[in-house]
């Protein structure tokens, strides 16, 4: 298994998160500044990154504007672990990429298990249909890719997974809370705007067919069964 980066300036808490995550059975690269940090996500392309965002050199939203902008490494999930907590931060978190966030301070003990929630919803096969077309919109499960009219659109594992659910059940609402724990792996108490953000993002992402994501006020999400 490829290594686990973490990159923060503080080298206490990189120690702390080493030990766990070495306890855990990953394998661990550091950086304790952002250049430094991007340079080894860029040659080593780990398994996932833990980002801090207040960083010296460089800070955590550029570098993963950078990451997800590079074909490379678009794919590398990112977990950001910050000491800002407001929502806005983290919504702008996971509108720059984020396939998570943890505010500081923190449980090591959850911090690895949202970790390897990442990594299963990453790694993990996926059962039933190992392609799906809706209109112009291709999936392919198997590859973990999604095309529109034959052109490759870049997601997030996150945004894939969550994809993937709404297009599975199209034609059915999906609650809020459904998807948190389908897509995350846990429930993120109160977090229910984390899934509009996602879902905001995929419409972006997916140009004409993204109106295929209808939102049913007060409850969640519906896929289309196909364009109108």
């Amino acid at each position: 298994m490829k290594p686990i980066l973490i990159i923060e300036d503080e080298k206490d808490i990189i120690d702390l998160v080493e030990y766990h995550l070495t306890n855990a059975g990953f394998s661990v690269l550091k950086a304790l500044e952002g250049p430094s940090g991007l340079e080894l996500a860029k040659k080593n392309r780990p398994n996932l990154i833990i980002l801090d965002l207040m960083l010296p050199g460089m800070d955590g939203k550029d570098i993963c504007r950078s990451l997800k902008s590079n074909p490379l490494t678009r794919s590398i999930p990112i977990l950001m672990l910050t000491a800002k907590a407001e929502e806005v931060d983290r919504l702008i978190g996971f509108e720059i990429g984020a396939d998570d966030y943890v505010t500081k301070p923190f449980s090591p003990r959850e911090l690895v298990l949202r970790v390897k929630a990442i990594l299963r919803r990453r790694e993990a096969p996926d059962e039933g249909e190992k392609s799906i077309r809706v209109g112009d919109l291709l999936i392919d499960i198997d590859r973990h890719q999604v095309s529109l009219k034959k052109k490759s659109i870049p997601l997030t594992s996150t945004e894939f997974k969550l994809l993937v659910e709404l297009v599975r059940l199209r034609g059915r609402v999906q609650t809020r809370e459904r998807l948190l724990d389908k897509v995350w792996g846990y429930t993120y108490e109160g977090y229910a705007r984390t899934v509009d953000t996602h879902v905001r993002r995929l419409r972006e992402k997916l140009g004409p067919s993204g109106n295929l994501i209808e939102t049913i006020r007060g409850v969640g999400y519906r896929f289309r069964e196909e364009e109108e």
